[in-house]
């Protein structure tokens, strides 16, 4: 039978992994940049916006984010009922969602230091510098996801232990 602390736990992850998809998938921010058309022209006022879903890897990371809350919140369903098979049923499947959240939050990260730091050789800019709430929230999204995909895994170590111990 699985013990409560390990429901805790798990509860515990859904929660976070719940905050994180709403947390970066309402994420937006708009502001006016000034766009100069040549040198002899003046300026003019353009708003421009920065929104989770115009970057590929920032949805992947809300999905990700998404699918890894759902099939928690099945296999806590799952993890009560105590069965061998269909305890190492979710030990699978946990470990999948720790691979993928893992991989979502390499994607987003990566994607996350090109808009802080840019990519000189490529000629892209930084735009932390101009959307700084969109920046603060990505890492916090991104921080949080990471110790919630730490905690999962040490929850599947577990699980995976109680598993081999268990006749």
């Amino acid at each position: 039978m699985v013990s409560m602390q390990m429901i805790k736990g798990r509860q515990i992850v859904i929660n976070i992994l719940r905050l994180l998809a709403i947390l970066l998938g309402l994420n937006k921010q708009t502001k006016i940049v000034p766009i100069k058309i040549s040198p002899d022209l003046p300026a003019f006022d353009v708003p421009v916006s920065a929104k989770t879903s115009y970057v590929s890897a920032f949805v992947y990371f809300v999905v990700a984010n998404s699918i890894a809350c759902a099939f928690a919140a099945v296999t806590l369903a799952l993890a009560l009922s105590g069965k061998g098979i269909i305890r190492l049923m979710i030990i699978i499947v946990d470990l999948m969602m720790v691979a993928l959240l893992f991989s979502s939050i390499g994607a987003a990260g990566a994607v996350g230091l090109i808009g802080s730091n840019g990519n000189s050789h490529l000629r892209w800019n930084k735009v932390c510098n101009v959307y700084a709430k969109f920046c603060h929230q990505v890492t916090a999204s991104l921080a949080l996801s990471l110790l919630a995909a730490i905690a999962f895994l040490f929850l599947v170590i577990l699980t995976a232990s109680k598993l081999h111990k268990t006749p």
